[in-house]
This record gives structure tokens, sequence and C-alpha cells, in this order.
């Protein structure tokens, strides 16, 4: 996949539409809840037009499903495609996960068994999805709070096969690498140290609540300083790589999300300077290992 690198966004929310028209503010790029805006008309398709006309965004959807036993939902992805067509995103993406089984949607971003046929199921179903929308998705792994007795692989084991079995890209969330790490008994830095260098690209980082025997990914405080810690060491292995700053209950002014942002920018600066250069660090190393 060979995706642009547009910085260090936040996330299109109603609450800044007014701010985000009057001032346009200094903001690398939006990410965009695909399901908000598949719809016929009204007032976030007007919004989105305007924003589109000064930033890049990307799609990331909350309803795809992949991983459910269900048939995919050929309505849904026929609006995708409509709203891929009409904004151009940079890229499109959703969450490695299951949402619902027998027409029920559970409105959660459940976890899947890590086996060998789980794999195959969803990557025989992504390239389904890429086919109908003639281009390639990114996956994102999801935070959570069980595990399957059936699985026989960790979870990033699992990420990677079924995205190169899919032939599809990564959108690795740091947050929830440091949530489910803790929830879960392994190494952060592990997972992340053994995803392909290929494959990554774009982060998500966000806060999370500490629950004293869990963490809760509720995406409703500043990022930790821990998550901050995993997140260079994520930007030291894999580039330069589109970040995004998600906050999704107890919405704080735009400034402070600018803020966030602009930490994240910082701490890539200071790792790899000014350069842009898509992965260059990344790949580079990849090519170091083939030699």
């Amino acid at each position: 996949m060979a995706l642009p690198f547009l910085g260090f966004g936040v996330g299109l929310r109603p609450k800044h539409y007014s701010e985000i028209l009057d001032v346009y503010p200094a903001v690398d790029w939006f990410e965009i809840i695909s399901e908000n805006f598949m719809v016929p008309g009204g007032r976030p398709l007007f919004v989105l037009e305007k924003i589109r006309m000064h930033y890049p965004i990307a799609l990331h959807g909350v309803s795809l499903s992949i991983g459910s036993t269900d048939p995919l939902n050929s309505d849904y992805l026929r609006q995708l495609s409509s709203l891929v067509r009409r904004f151009e995103p940079a890229w499109i993406s959703d969450h490695l996960c299951w949402t619902g089984v027998g027409g029920h949607n559970l409105h959660d971003l459940l976890p899947l068994p890590y086996t060998e046929e789980t794999a195959d199921h969803v990557a025989r179903r992504v390239r389904q999805v890429q086919e109908v929308l003639g281009r390639q998705i990114l996956l994102e792994n999801v935070s959570s709070y069980l595990r399957y007795r059936r699985s026989i692989m960790t979870e990033w084991e699992f990420l990677t096969l079924v995205t190169e079995r899919a032939d599809c890209g990564i959108l690795l969330d740091v947050n929830n690498v440091f949530v489910n790490a803790f929830n879960h008994g392994f190494s952060a830095a592990t997972y992340i140290d053994s995803l392909p260098l290929g494959r990554v690209h774009q982060f998500h980082i966000a806060g999370y609540s500490d629950k004293g025997a869990f963490l809760h990914d509720t995406h409703d405080h500043p990022v930790a300083d821990a998550v901050w810690d995993l997140y260079a060491h994520a930007v030291r292995r894999f580039g330069a790589v589109s970040t995004l700053i998600e906050w999704d209950d107890h919405i704080p002014a735009l400034t402070v999300l600018r803020a966030e942002a602009d930490r994240a920018r910082r701490i890539c600066k200071g790792i790899h300077g000014d350069s842009t250069s898509r992965h260059h660090t990344a790949l580079t190393l990849e090519a170091d290992q083939r030699t």
C-alpha cells in the first residue's frame, strides 16, 4: 500500500463543526466516522463537503463486522462505496472484530478467537470488501476484556496473519495495545516489535480509564504518559506514520485535541527530525533485515 503521510490529526466531532467552519484551524487532517455520513443529506454532509475542501480525511468505520459469520452487508458496502467516491479519503479503516450475529447488532467491538480458521474467514471477507471498494483497507486492533479458550496464537500473530492473507494494512491503536497488555498480561513492546513493518499505515492514541483490576478503553481522558512512551516505541520501529488523537466522550475543546496532536508531532520529530518520508526508517530497517 502506498499511502500518504498526513501528519497528526484529530477525529471530526459535531461539537467542533462550527469552530472548524469559522476559522479552519491548524489541523493536519481529520478522521471521519463513516457511519455518521452514510446518510442521504443534512448538516453532516454539508459540513464534510466544506471540511474536505481544506483538509485531507480518512474514513473510519465501526459497523463492518468483518469477523461475523453473517453475510457481509451489501447495503452497507454500497453506501460506503458511495461515500468513498464522493469524498475521496486517503484511506478507509475498520476494526478486526465482530459487532453482531444473526442480524442483531450488539453495538460493541468484540474480539475474535485467534485461530487459523478465524484468520482464513476474516481474510476472505476482507478481500471481498476490498474488491467492492476497489482499494485496500486498514484493520484496527481492538481492546478486549476476555480471551477464548480455543485461541492458539497471540493477538499480534493473529493480526499479522489476517493482514498478510488479506493483503491489507494495519491501523495500530497504541492505546489498545497498552490496555490489552495490562488486561491479559503480555508485553506491549513485544506486540509492537512483532508486527510486520510494511503493514502499519496509521496510529491511534487515546486515553483509558483505570478500573483497578483492568483498564477500560474509554477515549475520554488525555493520553496517559505510559501510552505516550509506547507511542514513541512504535514511532522508532515504524517511522513517520499518520497519527490520530481519539477522544469520543467528555469531548474537550478543539484546542485540547490540537495540543495532544502537537505532542505526538514533537515526539515524532524528536525521533526522526523533520523527515516525513513515508515509513523511511521502517523500510530501511526492513531492507537491512532482508540483506
